[in-house]
């Protein structure tokens, strides 16, 4: 195993570069194992807690699927496609869907009772629940259902966080901020979607990309220094990008006029219910921002960890397609046998997708206790951020 490097704490705030708008002001917040440099610190950033001397650790993890599996060849009977045209453009070769068997909530709860088994934490000893997840099966998130079927019985803080296939790297760096400046001992950390359900499934630009799934990692509190896990980090989002390349719009429907409600009708002007539209998304605008965007936030988190890049075994990026995975790892100059890649049987699985991914390379022995892992998410918001971990 590779030694463990220090990191300082910082907080900052940066102005920073966007492929859809020329300035944005991002903060980035830096947590780390030790306080050395403090005198250098503005007065802002000497407000950082003496708590952020705490180190933690990725000790578990875990994940699960629907059991119904698509293949290329089973869409090329519903849209004009094959499986060829499908891996060529891809790297997608099958997906799982949900139906009747599963359930969004069902899968995130098998992902985190693996977790929490293999990192041997019993659920009343869960300090903090984060569930990553644009999709959840209530619209006031589904956090407390799994922290209630896992049996806390000291009732854990359960809350969703919204951020697309960025969500997971969030929930991450949230979960090491709760550790190390809020005196948690262990956070469990869920990346779970279900995007088919906003999947038209006759849009051939949209419905052999997507597939369904749950992750789940347990971080636990350490001493900082040597047994520290969580390195430098690198967050940030853009609204302009939204609207116009990657987006699930909600529509009002039967909403009559405002004359109605002029007109002493007030039930009428009501609206009568709400849905979300088909996921919508510009595929070669959002590849162009993929493949410029995450090497340089790669590259920040690196920098702020003090780290080079050959420093890292593992290059693990949100799984939504090989070409955007392959482009990045070419640009970085890492090998392809340093790349975590299972997009061909899952296909982009959204917040799940990378600790799908990690929970599948830790159970092969892939990655093993001490590796580094350089990890990055994108997406819908639009996001992007990535984080510097060590397994183990």
């Amino acid at each position: 195993p590779k030694p463990s490097r220090a990191v300082s704490p910082c907080v900052g705030i940066y102005r920073s570069g966007s492929p859809f708008s020329s300035q944005i002001i991002s903060m980035r917040v830096r947590c780390g194992s030790s306080t050395h440099g403090a005198e250098k610190l503005s007065p802002l950033e000497s407000r950082v807690p003496s708590a952020f001397t705490r180190g933690c650790k990725l000790i578990g993890c875990g994940s699960a699927v629907p059991t119904l599996e698509i293949s290329n060849d089973d869409l090329s009977k519903i849209v004009d496609t094959s499986d060829e045209w499908i891996a060529t453009r891809t790297g997608i070769r099958n997906r799982r869907i949900l139906n009747g068997n599963d359930t969004l909530t069902g899968l995130a709860i098998d992902a985190s009772k693996k977790a929490l088994e293999m990192a041997e934490v019993d659920p009343n000893d869960v300090d903090l629940i984060l569930l990553c997840s644009s999709t959840p099966e209530d619209l006031f998130g589904s956090a407390p259902q799994i922290q209630r079927a896992l049996g806390c019985k000291n009732n854990p803080l359960s809350f969703d966080i919204t951020a697309a296939c960025s969500g997971f790297v969030l929930g991450l760096v949230s979960a090491a901020c709760y550790i190390r400046g809020g005196g948690m001992k262990n956070v469990l950390v869920i990346g779970a979607d279900a995007l088919s359900r906003y999947v038209d499934w006759t849009d051939r630009g949209t419905c052999i990309l997507f597939g369904d799934g749950a992750g789940a990692v347990l971080l636990q509190a350490c001493d900082g220094g040597e047994e520290d896990g969580v390195f430098g980090f690198d967050l940030h989002s853009d609204g302009e990008g939204q609207s116009r390349h990657l987006n699930v719009p909600i529509k009002v429907t039967e909403r009559h006029s405002d004359d109605d409600h002029r007109n002493g009708s007030v039930l009428r002007a009501l609206p009568k219910g709400a849905s979300y539209s088909y996921l919508q998304m510009n595929g070669k605008e959002v590849f162009r921002f993929a493949v410029s965007i995450v090497p340089q936030s790669i590259e920040s988190s690196l920098r702020k960890a003090g780290l080079p890049s050959s420093s890292l075994d593992w290059l693990l990026l949100h799984q939504a397609n090989r070409r955007i995975i392959d482009s990045v790892a070419a640009r970085m100059g890492i090998p392809s046998d340093r790349v975590i890649c299972n997009v061909e049987k899952y296909g982009n699985t959204s917040a799940a997708s990378i600790p799908l991914a990690l929970d599948e390379a830790v159970r092969s022995g892939k990655v093993r206790d001490g590796h580094l892992i350089a990890a990055a998410g994108f997406g819908a918001g639009l996001t992007w951020g990535s984080v510097i971990v060590r397994w183990g």
